[in-house]
C-alpha cells in the first residue's frame, strides 16, 4: 500500500462551503450533466475521450477480442473504484479517519453467453460485482462501518449502479457530408 497525503478535515470543509451554501440558496446550479462520447473506431472499437486520455474499448477477449483495446466492463469496474476511492478518503477526511493507505478493489461477474447470445435465458451483463476495501488505518470497528456505510451512501457510481436510473435511448443518422457539383463549365475550372 502506498503511504498518501490526506486533506485535512479543515480544508475540506473549506473547499467544500462555498459549494454547499450555494446549493442551499439555488438548487438549480446543483444539478450538472456529465457526458461521455466516443468515435467508432477501426475494426470494432470505439474511442472514448476521458478527462486525461483517449481510450480505445473493444471487444473482450471472451467475445472475440484481442484484448489490445479497453474492455467496457473494465473501465465500469474502473470507474466504481475510482468514484468509491475517492468518496472513501473524503468521508474519512469529513469524519476525522485516519486513512494511512488504502486499496479499493472491484471484481465482477458475468456469463458471456449472454452477451454472444448463446443460450436463451442466460442474462447480459454482471450477475454479481464485489466491491472491496483494504484500508490502512488505527479507527475502530464502528468507525470503519460508518465510513464504509457512509462511502456507499455518498458513492455517485455505487449507488448509480444499486439504483439504476432510467435510460433513454436515441438514435441519429450523421448528416451526409456534402459533394461539390460535378460541373463541365470550363469557366468554373481554376
Amino acid at each position: 500500500m502506498n503511504t498518501r497525503t490526506p486533506m485535512n478535515t479543515d480544508e475540506l470543509r473549506a473547499l467544500q462551503a462555498p459549494l454547499k451554501q450555494r446549493y442551499r440558496e439555488e438548487p438549480e446550479t446543483a444539478q450538472i450533466t456529465l457526458r461521455a462520447e466516443g468515435k467508432l473506431g477501426e475494426g470494432i472499437t470505439c474511442n472514448v475521450r476521458t478527462g486525461r486520455a483517449l481510450v480505445e474499448a473493444g471487444l473482450h477477449p471472451a467475445t472475440g477480442g484481442t484484448g489490445l483495446a479497453a474492455c467496457s466492463g473494465d473501465m465500469l469496474l474502473e470507474a466504481l473504484v475510482a468514484c468509491a476511492g475517492v468518496t472513501v478518503s473524503s468521508v474519512a477526511t469529513a469524519i476525522g479517519v485516519d486513512l494511512r493507505a488504502g486499496t479499493v478493489r472491484a471484481e465482477g461477474d458475468l456469463d458471456f453467453r449472454g452477451t454472444l447470445n448463446v443460450g436463451d435465458h442466460v442474462p447480459v451483463g454482471f450477475q454479481r460485482i464485489a466491491l472491496t476495501f483494504d484500508l490502512d488505518t488505527d479507527a475502530s470497528d464502528e468507525q470503519v462501518a460508518t465510513l464504509i456505510r457512509l462511502t456507499e451512501r455518498f458513492c455517485v457510481v455505487y449507488q448509480t449502479l444499486r439504483n439504476a436510473p432510467a435510460i433513454q435511448v436515441t438514435s441519429r443518422r450523421a448528416p451526409a457530408a456534402p459533394t461539390e457539383p460535378a460541373t463541365d463549365d470550363p469557366a468554373t475550372d481554376a
